[in-house]
């Protein structure tokens, strides 16, 4: 199959479901309003009959059905998953085990396993996997249709053990095979160095377990060296609870509400700052990129919309939930979000990630690869600057000013409507004062 052919696929694909949804809302085929839900089964049924009863060869409904409820549930949460009770079984019985994994956090794009993150010196790290790629098949199985779940299922397995995957990247869109081998997985800690010109340097890149209480540690070990600028690093951050990121974004916040999460049929909780855990009030910047994924989002937005720092990068991936799963009377299952954690500003993170205010494309530092997933040697991007951070720290020392990179030889493009942001990036006569 060619790679035009399976994009014309997929284009075609996702045209019909939002021909059917558009459908259903609007009523084309009955008279209906948005919350007539007999009124859209009515229509999902019509359309059935008529893929059964005119389509140019006698269709699998089965598959039919199925492709479907997961385009249904992929239209309305990426994270979500339907496992038939074969499959929810399975789930159940392998879930909570200790097993190995190629290091992947995964999401649905486009109808088939899309990777969010990659973990690092994981197998699928090594393999030069990267955000954004999609995984076309696992183990000779395609994921096109296949429930997220059962997808993080298949690629855990025994420690030394093997899989077979099939990898559409955005550089390079002809499918490559790559055999990984499943490593027990560790998730890195947070790191703090000084670098010069008095900047604190904080890189967390997991927020499970306690790497929220590292992160207090390591700040107060960045503030006892001496630090006078603090530079926030969340790039590649996308694992860990969403309530580690309040715990984050408290270090520094003094008050005002870091988020709240609430769903249809989820109270309302809001999340408050507490001064009393407050540790650095200074000039501060956060990095992101399109990996930030979660309690990362959830201490971004709070620290951008609170006016307590610039955000620079890419915008970030766009997932912080609270899911649940909700069992069938057949013994299947629907893993889906019950619940969104929002911004200060009341937008959803999940549906729209986190904007920065000085956007910023991260240099690519990933050399080109061959069929097989290898890099090809003399390809190797010659800009190897961590551009991003660079932008940083003359942002957080204010040796470049927003009005500076708001014109248009800059090469940012800079969305903050005004420079008025308390204590992210002072005039460098009140750095003292800020100290204090």
């Amino acid at each position: 199959m060619t790679n035009r052919f399976k994009w014309t696929i997929v284009g075609s694909s996702t045209c019909v479901v939002v021909l059917l949804l558009v459908g259903a809302v609007h009523g084309r085929a009955v008279t209906s309003t948005s919350d007539d839900v007999y009124g859209h089964l009515k229509v999902y049924t019509e359309v059935l009959q008529r893929i059964k009863l005119e389509y140019v060869e006698e269709p699998d409904m089965k598959s039919v059905t199925l492709g479907a409820i997961n385009g249904l549930l992929e239209s309305v949460d990426p994270f979500a998953s339907y496992l038939n009770a074969d499959q929810y079984r399975q789930y159940m019985k392998t879930k909570d085990t200790s097993k190995g994994n190629v290091g992947v956090i995964l999401a649905k794009r486009y109808g088939y396993v899309a990777v969010v993150d990659v973990l690092p010196d994981s197998p699928a790290a090594k393999a030069n996997i990267a955000t954004g790629d999609l995984i076309e098949s696992i183990n000779g199985v395609a994921t096109r249709d296949m429930p997220l779940a059962y997808a993080e299922q298949l690629l855990s397995g025994d420690i030394g053990s093997t899989i077979d995957v099939t990898v559409l990247r955005l550089r390079n869109p002809e499918p490559q095979k790559m055999k990984l081998t499943r490593v027990a997985i560790s998730y890195p800690d947070v790191m703090a160095k000084m670098l010069p010109g008095d900047v604190g340097y904080l890189k967390v890149t997991s927020l499970t377990g306690n790497r929220a209480a590292e992160a207090k540690t390591k700040l107060q070990g960045l503030l006892k060296d001496g630090a006078k600028y603090v530079i926030l690093d969340l790039r590649h951050c996308s694992t860990g609870d969403p309530e580690a990121g309040v715990q984050l974004a408290n270090l520094f916040l003094e008050r005002g509400q870091i988020t709240y999460a609430q769903g249809q049929h989820y109270e309302k909780t809001i999340f408050e700052a507490k001064p009393e855990n407050v540790l650095w009030k200074g000039p501060l910047v956060v990095i992101t990129n399109r990996s930030t994924a979660g309690g990362a989002e959830v201490a971004a937005a709070a620290l951008m919309d609170l006016k307590r720092s610039q955000v620079v990068g890419e915008r970030s991936y766009g997932d912080a939930g609270i899911r649940k799963t909700v069992l069938m009377d057949d013994g299947a299952a629907v893993i889906l979000s019950v619940a969104k954690y929002y911004a200060p500003n009341g937008k959803a993170i999940q549906d729209t990630g986190v904007l920065p205010t000085v956007q910023v494309a991260e240099n690519d530092k990933t050399p080109e690869l061959d069929q097989d997933g290898n890099p090809i040697p003399g390809t190797e991007p010659k800009n190897v600057e961590d551009n991003l951070l660079k932008q940083s720290i003359d942002l957080v020392t204010g040796k470049t000013t927003l009005a500076q990179l708001r014109k248009p030889d800059s090469g940012v493009v800079v969305r903050d409507p005004t420079d008025n942001v308390k204590n992210a990036v002072p005039d460098k006569e009140a750095d003292d004062q800020n100290q204090k």
